[in-house]
């Protein structure tokens, strides 16, 4: 079995079925047995309580009956597809995140941390501001979001747990690290959250997959459960680097991924 969650069909077409089927066509040629579309949650005009600043606010403006109806449709049409969303987790919005969430009939719900503050740490825009800031303290405060994404039980899994290394800033102390590591995974672990492993990062300045295998190894030994992920922006990138991610996971202990239905999990042999 292989999964691919994390897909997104707006920013390079449009909520049609006719674009849905090449998002499905490139799932069955890459052997994936269940693919869901996740779109960013900020598009949306709805989740404007949850999180807003200019960058988002720029490109905020669809309405969520518009996504919906995508499903709708392609349940209408016999098309195998799960419907996901990806929100931004946004300390001390978590009520307003549980309404929006719970509005919705979900298959899974993807928690992201994109935003330290309004420092948007995966934007080329905002690159300059890891050089200007505490290497560790970006670290600590993005593994503090983590760790309450964790413990709000609001998510099925984290995407690209350790997004924070996208642009290859690390830590002085591997030590340091790994304490972040280590309390994310307890975290993980104790609310039942699953992570994915995400081929999206060998597309990215860091060249190297979500997690990193030190973390993957700690999730594995502490039971935290997987999904496999692409992060695709378009067709091409479904199941992108799948070989990789799979040896991956099978080289931190891992025989079996997750999938989810009406936000219920089942788990299944990898593939």
């Amino acid at each position: 079995m292989l999964t691919d969650y994390h897909v997104h069909m707006h920013e390079t077409g449009d909520f049609s079925t006719d674009y849905l089927k090449q998002y499905i066509a490139e799932a069955r040629q890459k052997g994936i047995e269940e693919l869901g579309i996740s779109e960013h949650a900020y598009f949306f005009n709805e989740t404007k309580p949850i999180l807003s600043n200019p960058w988002i606010d720029n490109r905020r403006g669809i309405e969520f009956s518009d996504y919906q109806a995508l499903f709708d449709q392609a349940e209408a049409e016999g098309l195998p597809v799960k419907m996901g969303i990806e929100m931004d987790y946004t300390p001390g919005k978590e009520a307003e995140m549980k309404q929006f969430i719970d509005a919705h009939p979900f298959d899974y719900v993807i928690g992201s941390v994109h935003w330290i503050g309004d420092w948007g740490i995966d934007l080329a825009t905002y690159r300059h501001e890891y050089e200007k800031r505490d290497i560790n303290e970006a670290y600590r405060n993005y593994f503090d979001q983590i760790v309450t994404l964790a413990e709000s039980q609001l998510f099925d899994f984290v995407g690209h747990i350790d997004l924070i290394k996208i642009f290859s800033y690390w830590p002085d102390s591997e030590e340091f690290l790994h304490e972040q590591y280590d309390r994310a995974v307890k975290a993980l672990a104790k609310s039942g959250t699953c992570i994915e492993i995400s081929t999206a990062g060998l597309r990215k300045p860091v060249g190297k997959m979500y997690p990193d295998p030190v973390l993957l190894k700690k999730c594995y030994q502490a039971g935290v459960g997987i999904v496999t992920c692409s992060d695709a922006h378009k067709p091409g990138h479904v199941g992108y680097a799948y070989d990789e991610a799979i040896t991956l996971a099978k080289e931190a202990g891992y025989q079996e991924l997750h999938t989810f239905t009406k936000r219920k999990s089942r788990t299944h042999p990898l593939g």
